[in-house]
């Protein structure tokens, strides 16, 4: 075999090892992702815009990071078991019965567990109370 031959070869090897070994499910993640422990991509839409044409925010909870109330949120997920549909409404919200429709969505893993979540409000107000600080993307 020639010089040049081998070193083609041992030059496809490393990136083909490279891309199986990220292939492989993470021990803390959900499959394919390779992020350890508990994150969500989260997302929200305003009107007949499409889920996936909103910018998101990585979420991270250990440590809290890459979220405007990252700290805040990821408690609220921690009471909820990571099941954003029991995070305790807040307690005297008052909100216009105004109809300005709005969707969340999040996507990731809660310990160990995958995360789909997508749900339409009428508006953002109603999305905050019901959602705490989850969806509050603003900075």
């Amino acid at each position: 075999m020639t010089t040049t031959l081998r070193a083609i070869r041992a030059g496809l090897l490393v990136p083909l090892a490279l891309l199986l070994a990220g292939a492989a499910p993470a021990a803390h993640g959900a499959p394919g992702h390779g992020l350890p422990g508990n994150w969500l991509r989260l997302a929200v839409t305003r009107g007949d815009a499409r889920v996936g044409d909103a910018p998101g925010v990585l979420l991270l909870c250990d440590p809290p990071r890459g979220h405007a109330h990252a700290a805040q949120a990821c408690r609220q997920l921690a009471a909820a078991g990571g099941d954003i549909g029991r995070i305790r409404s807040r307690a005297g919200a008052m909100c216009p019965m105004l109809y300005a429709p709005v969707t969340a969505s999040a996507h990731g893993a809660w310990d160990g567990r995958r995360v789909d979540y997508t749900h339409a409000f009428s508006n953002s107000c109603v999305m905050g109370a019901e959602t705490g600080a989850v969806f509050d993307l603003s900075g």
